[in-house]
């Protein structure tokens, strides 16, 4: 599903040149749920960036659902990422002026499905999540818990290959991170992979392996059983 051999990231401002990640070498194989776990400032999110398509690593290999990705064109990153990963965010990413179903629905205006396919989808979307009662409410109208719900089903709507989720429950208090935690675990026992950044020690336990990142290297992989 993805891996890296001595990927580095550099980034340059003018002449000074800052180090964000050293020699990763990561192996995720599909249908895992793997934990990027380290503080702020360790290099996990860039990671994340490089995994969702959206940043590029300035040295090494990256091959991601069988693609060599550091050969492909900037059109077939798009689609790619447009069809094959879901995005999960820290502060949720909803678009203020949709609202819960038109958020769902987003992705797949993206791959030109039909109205009636999108209506299908959107609303099987909405009833797993429990959350066809908010399908008319905007991002105002919604707490937390509900935010990162249709975050979840704005990236879930798509089927995609992988989930990237990144801190997703860092603006939630411990009871609907806990619900954010069980509702990706459902998730990933269907079979999509997930891949989650965190610097929290408890929701990590949660996943089924560990990475530690830490100043941009990899320190330690733990095998974890399924809570």
């Amino acid at each position: 599903m993805i891996h890296t051999r001595n990927l580095t990231k550099i980034h340059r401002n003018g002449g000074v040149e800052q180090t964000i990640l050293q020699n990763v070498n990561i192996d995720i194989e599909a249908g895992e749920f793997v934990c990027l776990l380290g503080p702020s400032g360790s290099g996990k999110t860039t990671l994340m960036n490089i995994f969702g398509l959206i940043d590029t690593p300035t040295s090494g290999d990256f091959l991601m659902m069988g693609y060599d990705v550091t050969k492909l064109k900037e059109r077939q990153r798009i689609n790619l990422r447009r069809g094959s990963i879901g995005n999960i965010f820290r502060n949720f990413g909803l678009i203020d002026e949709l609202n819960v179903y038109e958020n769902i629905e987003l992705p797949l205006q993206y791959l030109k499905y039909n109205k009636q396919h999108r209506f299908k989808k959107v609303n099987s979307i909405l009833e797993e999540l429990n959350i066809t009662h908010l399908k008319s409410y905007y991002t105002n109208q919604l707490n937390g818990l509900q935010q990162q719900l249709v975050g979840i089903g704005r990236a879930m709507v798509i089927d995609p290959d992988i989930i990237l989720a990144d801190e997703p429950t860092g603006c939630l208090n411990s009871s609907s991170g806990s619900t954010i935690m069980n509702t990706l675990n459902l998730i990933n026992e269907k079979g999509t992979t997930i891949v989650m950044a965190s610097h929290s020690a408890n929701d990590a336990e949660k996943s089924q392996r560990i990475i530690q990142v830490f100043d941009g290297h990899i320190i330690t992989e733990n095998i974890k059983n399924r809570l």
